[in-house]
């Protein structure tokens, strides 16, 4: 049975008189018109679970208090599913709250956009416009600067809508030469966070091929520094998938193509040379890639990539992140590593910097942890770890629930082994990937 119907049947709402009556209240308090469903659309809802089309659902979900995506679940009968309403929604009382308006007006709003945009797309039958350009232009920007911030689900379905409008632009021959570069350049960028995307789930064959596409737009686009990031993100895939040599490889190949770069790629595949290095053991190459990375930081010049932000650029607090997580994975500790360690965890403090990044604060909390243990400093461990421990399973991607795995296995060893808070928190950490990965829905 669908969540959608269980709730309906609590509500008392046995057919579709009873349901268009409880909707059109549920309209009335988002002052929306004209958005009444059909007698035989409501048939659909209720009794084929077919899903609403979008200019019904913010309707929906104020009348029942869920998501689309939740309410379109299926429930085994008899079953209570533990669904948590969503905030800002009433089934029973007219908002008060002109926040709780401006919310529902906002969603609206971003309904009649996505059909401006479907509109702006196909009216540039013949040619594409500078318009279209602009738009396209304008949605990477913010994927790119959400990407970062946000879970995965909340990005991934627009992320998939515009890559898949950049490819049918450049498939359909209407492109004039001028706009073929910064179709491309937006093809290399979409392509590069889907493969990101595919690599957070833990499906690392996909993201290495959706890498490749990446790839293949960079090199259409002769843009340089995308096609050293490409490498630098199948360092990353390999890295987090166990295959030092592989990340070792690609990080080397990518800082060849970066070498003569201003920006700050050349200096992440530095980082992801170091990273690779230290799972192999090699002390010297972590040294001096770290070394290297550090000299180069001082004659920097941010280019187009690092003006875009998010994955794109590379900021000091992250190749501290970076260094520090080098040192661990060789074994080092002492109070100079972990002071460095605190450091990094201190310039992810802050979630309105532009560079903050979720998946990189709860990294540098593990490497943090694992930094006090090599101490004996369980209980700091711990302190670490919690706010690592404390996301929400939309949040534990894969390089996350990685990191955490690393600090289980550092508490299987040496004297603090066997202490209770060592015991305790081995036992949180085998539980926290048990709702893994981070998947969007559908």
């Amino acid at each position: 049975m669908l969540f959608f119907r269980s709730v309906l049947e609590e509500r008392g709402i046995r057919s579709p008189d009873d349901f268009l009556s409880e909707y059109r209240k549920a309209a009335d308090r988002l002052r929306l018109k004209d958005v009444d469903p059909a007698p035989k659309t409501i048939e659909g809802w209720i009794y084929e679970g077919r899903k609403p089309q979008r200019v019904f659902r913010p309707v929906i979900v104020e009348l029942l208090g869920h998501s689309i995506e939740q309410l379109w679940s299926e429930v085994p009968d008899g079953s209570t599913p533990h669904f948590i309403p969503l905030t800002g929604t009433s089934s029973t009382a007219p908002h008060a709250d002109a926040g709780v308006d401006l919310d529902y007006m906002k969603r609206t709003g971003a309904m009649a956009v996505r059909r401006a945009k479907d509109f702006l797309l196909g009216t540039d039958r013949e040619r594409v416009g500078d318009d279209t350009l602009g738009l396209l232009d304008d949605e990477v920007r913010r994927l790119v600067a959400e990407y970062p911030r946000v879970p995965l689900s909340m990005v991934w379905p627009d992320l998939l809508e515009t890559q898949d409008q950049v490819f049918r632009l450049l498939e359909g021959g209407r492109v004039r030469p001028s706009q073929l570069r910064s179709l491309n350049v937006a093809g290399a960028v979409l392509s590069f966070l889907v493969a990101k995307g595919f690599n957070d789930m833990e499906v690392p064959h996909e993201a290495m091929t959706m890498t490749r596409v990446a790839a293949a737009c960079a090199r259409d686009a002769e843009h340089l520094g995308l096609i050293a990031l490409t490498d630098g993100l199948k360092s990353l895939i390999a890295y987090w998938a166990d295959k030092p040599e592989d990340a070792y490889h690609y990080a080397s190949k990518g800082a060849d193509v970066a070498a003569g770069l201003r920006g700050t790629v050349g200096l992440w595949l530095l980082g992801l040379q170091s990273r690779a290095a230290a799972v192999l053991g090699d002390e010297a190459r972590v040294r001096a890639a770290n070394q290297q990375a550090t000299d180069r930081r001082e004659s920097v010049v941010l280019d187009d990539l690092d003006e875009l932000g998010g994955l794109l650029t590379y900021a000091r607090e992250k190749q501290l992140y970076y260094e520090v997580e080098s040192q661990v994975l060789l074994g080092n500790g002492g109070p100079q590593l972990v002071a460095l360690a605190e450091e990094a965890v201190s310039g992810f403090s802050n979630p309105d910097a532009p560079t903050w990044a979720f998946g990189d604060l709860a990294g540098s909390q593990c490497d943090l942890a694992l930094a006090r243990l090599v101490s004996g400093d369980v209980d700091g461990a711990a302190d670490a770890l919690r706010p690592v421990l404390d996301l929400p399973a939309s949040h534990r991607n894969n390089g996350i629930i990685v990191s955490a795995m690393r600090v289980r296995h550092a508490l299987t060893a040496g004297p603090t082994r066997t202490s209770v808070v060592a015991r305790d928190l081995r036992a949180e950490i085998e539980a926290f990937p048990a709702s893994r990965p981070a998947l969007p829905r559908g």
